[in-house]
């Protein structure tokens, strides 16, 4: 059962912090059903992306029909859901697919939700972040999905929004004010599994080590350091690209690197009591087939880390 129920709390009290990242948001259903199997009641939702999709479902009592949808997808049914956006900003409208949460929604308002909820976006006009917290859930939904690219964006009141990750990966604040005794975060752009962590890139020269005297002479006058990796003076520095590098792939993996480094700022100013990290690489941002795996994947991560805390 992973739907909310509107009945007074029982158990311990949780306020959520639904990241974004594409397909991977699947997990946001298994984490949610590992707090439900421990008598865990939610009582606010604040979701950026595909996180403000589930969170939105779930506030509105429709996430069992989403997510029996969702694992009903494969390859074929998500390629025709993409609907191409032929000279418009983004690749994709999704229409289709908004249009059957539209319908599992049925006309939801934010303020009549069964539990508080908001929902990030992104306005690109003034470089600031919307929170949706009353209107259709539908359309808040839409706006924070927008990823900048690849899902045409969307006019409201004249802003120019796109997906609320571009600012906010997981919202956090948004959550301040929601009388809780937790408060749990579900990172989707965690390390990649067998990857180190981020960190500060070193200076390092361009060029290859010489055996020209003044040429080390002058490196070290201006703290240079050779590149180790280099083997000979005729070696190439520029190496080829990936075989099969898409434009996407730089685009989603630059988006992902900066929402991490604001992830790790953000967090440090406003710590959630658990913390759950689904890693970059478990499923492609696309992926929207593989619900069935991604929501396994949540529900042992979150109940791994509910265990850490006693919970």
């Amino acid at each position: 059962m992973t739907t909310a129920t509107g009945t007074s709390p029982t158990g311990t009290t949780v306020a959520l912090a639904l990241g974004g990242g594409g397909a991977r948001g699947y997990a946001h259903i298994g984490v949610l059903k590992a707090l439900a199997e421990r008598n865990c009641t939610v009582v606010g939702l604040a979701g950026t992306s595909m996180g403000a999709l589930v969170g939105g479902l779930y506030a509105a009592g429709a996430l069992d029909q989403f997510e029996e949808w969702a694992m009903s997808l494969n390859q074929r049914k998500v390629l025709r859901m993409m609907d191409p956006a032929l000279g418009q900003p983004g690749a994709v409208r999704l229409e289709r697919v908004l249009s059957r949460i539209s319908e599992m929604l049925d006309d939801a308002q934010i303020e009549e939700l069964q539990i508080r909820y908001v929902a990030i976006a992104t306005d690109l006009n003034h470089w600031r972040e919307v929170w949706f917290r009353r209107g259709p859930v539908d359309v808040a939904i839409r706006a924070s999905i927008a990823i900048p690219s690849v899902i045409t964006p969307v006019m409201i009141h004249g802003r120019l929004l796109v997906d609320g990750g571009v600012l906010n990966p997981v919202p956090l604040e948004a959550l301040a004010g929601m009388d809780a005794d937790l408060v749990v975060s579900v990172d989707l752009s965690g390390p990649a599994t067998g990857a180190t962590s981020l960190r500060p890139v070193t200076h390092e020269s361009a060029a290859p080590e010489g055996g020209e005297p003044w040429l080390k002479k002058l490196r070290g006058m201006l703290g240079l350091r050779p590149r180790t990796d280099t083997e000979s003076v005729e070696e190439r520095i520029l190496e080829d690209l990936p075989e099969g590098l898409r434009t996407f792939d730089v685009l989603n993996g630059s988006l992902e690197a900066m929402q991490a480094l604001i992830t790790r700022y953000r967090r440090a100013a406003h710590p959630a009591d658990v913390e759950m990290t689904i890693p970059r690489n478990s499923c492609g941002v696309l992926d929207f087939h593989r619900a069935p795996e991604m929501i396994e994947l949540g529900y042992r991560t979150a109940a791994e880390a509910l265990d850490r805390a006693g919970v």
